[in-house]
């Protein structure tokens, strides 16, 4: 992971245009190609980033950030004020606790409790950014990505948004559609959620329980 702290400014060339006039930043180049641009202040969410598969290229103080929808993200860099590389090495990944791994459990041998005709096509699916805690396919066959929390919050929505705009560039997947399934859904997670075309399912542990438990045992 290389890590620069520069006077910067930040312009992004797409689907919309967006600028962020100079000032001291941090810019992130993960190992992954992702490049993330974040100031001090407004919590973990980056300014502007560019997610992989993308294309880093550097001369003369612009760094040109491109990936394969043409999309770019142009850094202008006026002083480099720090510039280290670290190898971190391989990220054991997020550990779930003791609930939330029993309702992916639970979820994945009963995937019809989230719709009727929905079935599993895999657990803990792999993106470039981590797994997505179930992909289903519902009863016309669409795929469907499903993020499982005990307490759903605006993080997990992100973090499943994240994952529909990678498996969304899977022709053999898209179009995506996303679930947020918790047993505890914020009311701002969810109002974010129902924005980006996320439906949020909230989770009876017990009765979920029950019906996997009523589906499994045969006397």
């Amino acid at each position: 992971m290389r890590l620069v702290i520069a006077k910067c400014s930040v312009d992004y060339i797409g689907r919309l245009t967006a600028h962020l006039p100079p000032a001291i930043r941090l810019i992130m180049v993960k190992s992954d190609g992702s490049v993330l641009v974040h100031s001090d202040t407004g919590g973990y969410k980056p300014l502007m980033w560019m997610t992989p598969p993308c294309r880093l290229s550097q001369t003369d103080g612009l760094w040109s950030v491109v990936n394969k929808g043409g999309e770019e993200l142009q850094i202008t860099v006026e002083e480099i004020l720090h510039d280290t590389d670290h190898t971190l090495g391989i990220d054991p990944g997020l550990v779930k606790d003791g609930v939330e791994a029993h309702l992916q459990v639970l979820l994945a041998a009963a995937p019809h409790t989230l719709g009727e005709g929905y079935t599993l096509v895999r657990r803990e699916y792999m993106t470039a950014i981590g797994p997505v805690d179930l992909l289903c396919k519902d009863a016309e066959g669409a795929s469907v990505a499903v993020e499982i929390k005990r307490r759903g919050e605006i993080d997990g929505v992100e973090q499943l948004t994240r994952y529909l705009e990678l498996l969304g560039r899977d022709p053999l997947l898209a179009p995506v559609r996303g679930i947020f399934a918790a047993q505890e859904i914020k009311p701002q997670a969810r109002v974010l959620a129902e924005d980006r075309g996320i439906r949020c399912v909230v989770l009876d542990y017990n009765a979920l329980r029950g019906v996997v438990k009523d589906e499994l045992t045969l006397f």
